[in-house]
């Protein structure tokens, strides 16, 4: 028999959730210290859903899944969201797969039960390919509303493919690679020692406010709430040795940095930055190069996560492509205003992204410098 509990976070989910991990493919956006860190600054208010084999003694942990509960507008009905907080890029539940089924029903069903709960939940990249989405669309197939918004290929690199070996962009990066050296002594330092990551960090938080994204206002450090936020997440997970900060270096200086995160044996290229500076050696491109071999060469990872989309620089590196969906599903088996109101929001929201990648797309084969396509 399988049981679900739901509770807030809390330190004592980390012996439960280490025993699951070696049993499911996991998830580090759903550790435990990163929704401590995210639940303690105040960034986001999660939901911790377990489930439980009862038929064993103790009673071991078989799913575990955190959902954010947020509304959209001020006074529009709230719903969950399978991202637990800003700055997580997969939403998958880590479920044993020996009752992926019957987890996803223990689950929907605690959702229900609980009054203080909203009953809609949003997908927000959540691997398609996988058994938990298939056996959400058999749970919904009689009962309870599905609506699917988006489809991407989410790039990544495992050790069997994945990995560009030849072509031109490989050439481009040798040509890179050479021209940089030309600069200096060029070294990759990927340290993992807590105090080392924390400091790293630092350095990637100020060169990532030194380049277009601080211009923008998008940069971590531009919102108090956000820098508060990661700084306790990464020093969080680098406690564990789940978090690094790789550094592309030029005769001592810091060119490019990026941040990576682990869980099991699946890396994460969580966020990069880079000196404008150096932008014609492409150094950006160059670290997670350089990284993705030593990575899946050292034989404690066999999978690299970009956490991007199809669209950005990984794209060209890696061959290896994961389809991620965002949908909306509501647990109950009658229609629901919250879900009406969340499905118009989101088709609203995805059509005027497809107008903004289209007047992109416009703008870039015309031409014009990124000055002018702003104005």
């Amino acid at each position: 028999m399988i049981s679900a509990t739901i509770c807030s976070p809390h330190r004592d989910l980390a012996a439960s959730w280490d025993d699951l991990s070696a049993r499911a493919e996991t998830n580090v956006f759903m550790h435990p210290a990163a929704l401590l860190a995210a639940a303690e600054t105040g960034f986001a208010r999660i939901h911790v859903l377990q489930a439980w084999d009862e038929d064993v003694s103790p009673r071991r942990l078989v799913g575990f899944w955190a959902l954010q509960e947020r509304r959209a507008l001020s006074l529009a009905p709230p719903f969950l969201e399978s991202l637990p907080y800003n700055y997580a890029f997969t939403s998958n539940a880590v479920i044993d797969a020996a009752c992926v089924d019957a987890v996803m029903a223990a689950f929907f069903e605690a959702i229900r039960r609980d009054a203080r709960l909203p009953k809609v939940i949003s997908l927000r990249s959540f691997a398609a390919d996988t058994a938990a989405y298939d056996a959400i669309l058999r749970l919904l197939a009689g009962a309870g509303q599905h609506r699917e918004f988006l489809r991407v290929e989410r790039p990544f690199a495992d050790t069997a493919n994945g990995v560009k070996k030849s072509g031109s962009t490989r050439k481009k990066l040798r040509q890179d690679w050479n021209r940089l050296c030309g600069e200096g002594a060029v070294e990759v330092v990927n340290a993992r020692e807590p105090a080392a990551v924390e400091a790293a960090f630092e350095t990637f938080l100020t060169m990532e406010a030194g380049s277009w994204k601080g211009d923008q206002g998008t940069a971590l450090l531009c919102d108090v709430d956000d820098a508060r936020f990661v700084r306790r997440l990464i020093g969080a997970l680098a406690a564990g040795r789940q978090a690094s900060v790789a550094l592309l270096q030029v005769g001592g200086a810091t060119v490019a940095a990026q941040v990576l995160l682990y869980s099991g044996t699946q890396a994460y290229t969580w966020k990069t930055a880079y000196d404008p500076g150096f932008g014609r050696f492409s150094p950006g491109a160059l670290l997670v190069d350089k990284v993705t071999g030593s990575l899946l060469e050292g034989g404690d990872v066999t999978v690299i996560d970009s956490c991007s989309s199809a669209e950005g620089f990984m794209a060209q590196l890696w061959t290896g492509r994961r389809s991620m969906v965002d949908a909306l599903v509501d647990v109950r088996s009658r229609a629901s205003l919250a879900f009406a109101v969340e499905a118009a929001r989101r088709q609203g929201f995805e059509q005027l992204r497809a107008m903004r990648d289209r007047m992109r797309q416009v703008l870039k084969r015309s031409g014009r410098p990124a000055a002018q396509k702003a104005s």
